[in-house]
């Protein structure tokens, strides 16, 4: 078995979903492994990666709209506003995506869906520059 790992940086330009899996995929194909997993992980606690689909760009439009309804902006609903009004919403959002992924690796190749993407989604309104951990391990 081998392994290796890296950390990637991205930066947004404010909330929005970002498509990460070129440079992910990169990465993977970059260290040469037939069988293995592959393990992203977001090390941030107002930004979180999603699979998604990567075809229809409504789909993203309507969950950020989905998140915008159940996390919206509204001081009067939280306590935790050290960095602003999209604080605390931008913490709910991570919780409720999520932090970590894992794609196994098959024959070469990531086993992502015809139809799948893998994004980095950030909660907050201004930019950031965001890290996401890879870490691969097969042979």
């Amino acid at each position: 078995m081998r392994q290796a790992a890296t950390t990637l940086q991205f930066d947004t330009r404010g909330r929005g979903f970002y498509s990460i899996g070129p440079a992910v995929e990169a990465f993977a194909h970059g260290q040469d492994m037939r069988t293995g997993l592959l393990t992203l992980f977001c090390r941030h606690t107002s930004a979180s990666l999603l699979i998604q689909e990567n075809a229809d760009p409504s789909v993203l439009s309507d969950l950020e709209n989905f998140l915008e309804r159940i996390a919206p902006e509204d001081r009067t609903l939280y306590a935790h506003d050290s960095e602003g009004p999209d604080d605390m919403p931008a913490h709910i959002r991570a919780a409720l995506t999520q932090t970590h992924l894992s794609i196994p690796i098959i024959g070469g190749a990531l086993m992502l869906g015809v139809w799948q993407g893998v994004f980095l989604v950030e909660h907050r309104r201004r930019p950031h520059r965001r890290e996401v951990a890879l870490h691969v391990i097969g042979a």
